[in-house]
């Protein structure tokens, strides 16, 4: 019985590390090709981002993390990122749950929060075209993949916390609908 369950702690050890190192490999070519690309490194060194991720004083009101600008990478299949008024949108290609490139930065912003204490509180949204139920589960997918790429990445699963918005039709036009919000709060 316990050689059994040895067994599969290591099956699903060596699962979750194998899963670890594909995500580390995706954001790592991601890079790669960001910094190969002329248009991406000009882009990138004329608007270098400035995330400040600040810890409330004791007994003040919970905030979430404070942006000092506005960044917006915008990919031309219609991934995107944005991180704004504290609030970093993954935004999304039709009917794909592929993360943008330049994820990596955000993601570490999210990291960064996590690290100070904060909780990550990640939504998904979808657009109004198309089967809503189809849409909704793809809504989910997409949060739980933010989820899964951030505990990949080292965050413990009890600091991600899932959460179904009242009304999944994110609002703006499909572009900006299509998207995953995660705020950081405490």
């Amino acid at each position: 019985m316990s050689d059994d369950d040895s067994q599969q702690n290591f099956i699903l050890g060596f699962v979750m590390a194998l899963i670890a190192l594909v995500i580390f490999f995706v954001i790592g070519i991601v890079l790669w090709h960001k910094g190969h690309n002329p248009a991406t490194v000009a882009q990138a060194a004329a608007a270098q981002p400035a995330v400040v991720i600040s810890t409330p004083a004791p007994g003040a009101e919970p905030k979430v993390a404070e942006v000092t600008e506005t960044v917006t990478v915008t990919i031309p299949d219609g991934a995107s990122i944005r991180v704004a008024n504290g609030v970093v949108n993954f935004y999304f290609a039709t009917g794909s749950a592929d993360l943008a490139p330049g994820a990596a930065e955000a993601l570490a912003a999210v990291i960064k929060g996590v690290e100070s204490g904060r909780k990550a509180v990640v939504s998904g949204y979808h657009d109004t075209t198309g089967d809503p139920a189809v849409n909704e589960s793809l809504a989910k997918k997409r949060a739980e993949m933010i989820r899964d790429v951030l505990m990949g990445l080292g965050v413990p699963a009890a600091k991600i916390d899932l959460q179904k918005p009242e009304v999944t039709a994110g609002s703006g036009n499909n572009a900006e609908a299509r998207r995953v919000e995660v705020k950081l709060v405490d």
